[in-house]
């Protein structure tokens, strides 16, 4: 199994419930979104998923591996991009790689490969040798995904990975990551946006701490546009 599993994940800030009884699966190779509006309880979400944060309700599988018996292999099958950049923009594209391949135990001829290839995938390789304060928004973005895929994961999280990008940008990394789900790596889209959601994609609408709906974007849409149930099932604009 190389998918993602949550099941019956709770989570709360004291008194105040930010996630509940949340349950949901997404497929090997399969592109999920996770729509809600901002404070849905997305960012929450993934702090759980990363074991940033630990419940003690609830379940996830990460390729197969229970994240709270054995959290070092399912981290390892994890990638993650998070909403704020983390590249160091004073190295380079290829440095900042090699240093979070390093951090995996990957290094020499087996860690350029992995970097060269990580980059290639997402149109990057011309550019490693630049430093990352050069790249423009949609750029870094890329390196940063280049970066989560170096070791090999099976589920790549992106949490709101486009946040700041135009709208060229923003179509550009939504094409490349849709890719990298048609070449078999699980993802966990996490948005505020129904635009960056395809009809086929699977869907999960996130509300209030609670999941609203589950299934494909088409047959959650219905006979509406996603923007329009969207805002209906959340009261939130789209």
């Amino acid at each position: 199994m190389t998918g993602l599993t949550v099941a019956g994940l709770s989570y709360c800030y004291g008194a105040r419930q930010a996630l509940d009884n949340v349950s949901f699966e997404v497929p090997p190779g399969a592109f999920c979104a996770l729509l809600g509006p901002n404070g849905a309880g997305k960012s929450t979400l993934f702090n759980l998923l990363t074991r940033l944060f630990v419940s003690p309700e609830g379940r996830i599988t990460i390729a197969g591996q229970d994240l709270a018996a054995n959290p070092r292999a399912a981290l390892a099958r994890l990638g993650i991009v998070f909403q704020q950049t983390t590249l160091d923009l004073d190295l380079t594209v290829r440095q900042n790689l090699a240093y979070f391949a390093a951090l995996h135990g990957l290094s020499g001829r087996r860690a350029r490969q992995r970097i060269d290839a990580a980059l290639a995938r997402l149109g990057m390789l011309e550019r490693a040798g630049e430093k990352c304060r050069a790249l423009n928004g949609g750029h870094r973005r890329r390196a940063e995904i280049a970066r989560a895929l170096v070791h090999d994961p099976s589920v790549l999280l992106l949490d709101e990975p486009t946040v700041g990008l135009d709208a060229a940008a923003r179509a550009a990394i939504t094409d490349h990551v849709h890719g990298l789900a048609d070449e078999g790596v699980t993802v966990l889209w996490a948005t505020h946006l129904t635009d960056e959601v395809r009809p086929d994609d699977r869907l999960v609408l996130l509300h209030r701490a609670r999941v609203l709906a589950s299934g494909t974007a088409r047959d959650i849409a219905g006979d509406q546009t996603l923007q329009a149930r969207f805002l209906a099932l959340t009261g939130a604009p789209a």
